[in-house]
C-alpha cells in the first residue's frame, strides 16, 4: 500500500522530515516495506503545494534549503479541510508549532485528518496535551490511528517502549530530564559558568528560545509530564498540577557543593506515588553520582522508568534536534503502516 503523506508545518522539524524521506526512500521499501510519496506541504509562511501524483522532493528541498520557502513552485490555496481532501492524503504528518493554551492550529489539523479517518503523526505538544481523549475517541470512531511519539523526548522512542517494549509490567514511578536546555545550561554552570553564561550559549546554539522561560521555569517539562500522566496512567491532571521549580535560582556554588557531596544537581521531571496517590513533579534535585541520571549531560535526555518486573530501567536519546524529531515521525509512520 502506497501511504500518501500529507505535512502541515514545514520548519526544521518537517523539513528534516523530507529530507530523510528523500534520501531514504529506497531503504525504508526494502527494509520496511514503507512506501510513499508526499501529496502535500502547508506552511503558514512558506505557503502551499499539492501534487496528488506526488511532490517532486529534491525540487522541493532545493528551493527550501536556497530560498526557505517553496519559490517558483506552483503554489495551490484553500482551507486545510479541502486540501485534504483534493490531496488524497491517507496520513498526516503534524509539525506546526507548539501552543499550549489552544493547542491550534496543530488540534484543527489533527480534528480534520482523524475525521476523515487519516491517521495522524504529531511532534506537537499542545493538542496531545489539551485534548488527547477527545482526538483518541475521534481515531476511534473514524477508523483511523493516532501516534504521538515525538512529544515527550523527540526521536527517543519512551512511548514505544512504554507501550510495547515493557507490556505486562506496572509502572510504580518515573523520573527523568526531559527538557534538554536545561540540562545544557546546568551542564555548563557545573564547569564553572554564571546562569547569564550558560544561558547565552544555549540560545546561542539554538537550545534556548529569545524568551526562555518555557524550558527554564519549567513549563516544558510539566507539560511532559502531564501529557505521561495521561498516556501512562489515565490520569487528567492541569499543568498548574504539577509541582513545578525551574532553574533560574540555582546557582553555580549550589552545584559546587552538590558534586563535593557525591551529588550532581539536575532539573527532575517526574510522577510519583504513595497512599495519598499521584504526585507529579518538575524540580532542581540532588541526584547521586551513582544513578544513572546524573551522567547525563548537555542536550540530552534520559528517564528512569520503575517497573514491578524488571525494576528500574533508564532510556537516555536526544530530546531534541530537527533530525531526531523528524525521525520520530518516521517511526510513528512506519508503525501505523503496519
Amino acid at each position: 500500500m502506497i501511504n500518501n503523506i500529507a505535512l502541515a508545518g514545514c520548519g526544521n522539524v518537517g523539513t528534516a522530515l523530507l529530507e530523510i524521506l528523500h534520501e531514504k526512500k529506497n531503504e525504508l521499501k526494502e527494509k520496511y516495506g514503507f512506501e510513499y510519496k508526499v501529496v502535500l506541504i502547508s506552511d503558514l509562511m512558506k505557503g502551499i503545494v499539492m501534487d496528488p501524483e506526488g511532490l517532486d522532493l529534491e525540487k522541493i528541498l532545493n528551493e527550501l534549503h536556497s530560498r526557505h520557502s517553496f519559490g517558483a513552485l506552483a503554489q495551490a490555496a484553500g482551507h486545510f479541510d479541502e486540501l485534504l481532501d483534493q490531496s488524497g492524503a491517507t496520513v498526516l504528518a503534524e509539525c506546526t508549532p507548539t501552543n499550549l493554551k489552544t493547542g491550534e492550529p496543530g488540534l484543527s489539523h489533527l480534528r480534520a485528518a482523524l475525521s476523515r479517518g487519516i491517521s495522524v503523526t504529531t511532534t506537537n505538544k499542545g493538542p496531545i496535551a489539551v485534548a488527547f481523549d477527545e482526538l483518541c475517541q475521534l481515531a476511534e470512531e473514524c477508523g483511523a490511528k493516532l501516534s504521538y511519539e515525538g512529544v515527550v523526548m523527540s526521536g527517543t522512542p519512551l512511548i514505544d517502549m512504554m507501550k510495547n517494549g515493557i507490556a505486562g509490567c506496572s509502572v510504580l514511578g518515573l523520573e527523568g530530564i526531559l527538557n534538554g536546555t536545561t540540562n545544557f545550561i546546568l551542564t555548563k554552570m557545573g564547569e564553572g559558568a554564571t546562569y547569564a553564561d550558560a544561558l547565552a550559549e544555549a540560545t546561542a546554539l539554538g537550545y534556548a528560545e529569545a524568551a526562555p522561560s518555557g524550558d527554564v521555569e519549567g513549563w516544558d517539562a510539566a507539560v511532559k509530564v502531564v501529557i505521561l500522566a495521561k498516556i501512562l496512567f489515565g490520569k487528567e491532571i492541569d499543568v498548574k498540577d504539577v509541582t513545578r521549580i525551574g532553574i533560574t535560582q540555582v546557582t553555580p556554588q549550589q552545584i559546587a557543593e552538590a558534586r563535593r557531596g557525591g551529588f550532581t544537581i539536575k532539573l527532575v521531571a517526574g510522577i510519583r506515588f504513595d497512599s495519598f496517590g499521584m504526585h507529579p513533579y518538575v524540580m532542581p534535585k540532588k541526584i547521586a553520582a551513582t544513578h544513572p541520571l546524573a551522567a547525563i549531560n548537555g542536550a540530552t535526555n534520559a528517564i528512569t522508568v520503575n517497573t514491578d518486573n524488571l525494576g528500574e530501567i533508564t532510556l537516555v536519546g536526544p530530546g531534541a534536534g530537527r533530525r531526531e524529531t523528524g525521525q520520530a515521525i518516521l517511526s510513528d509512520m512506519i508503525r501505523m503502516s503496519r
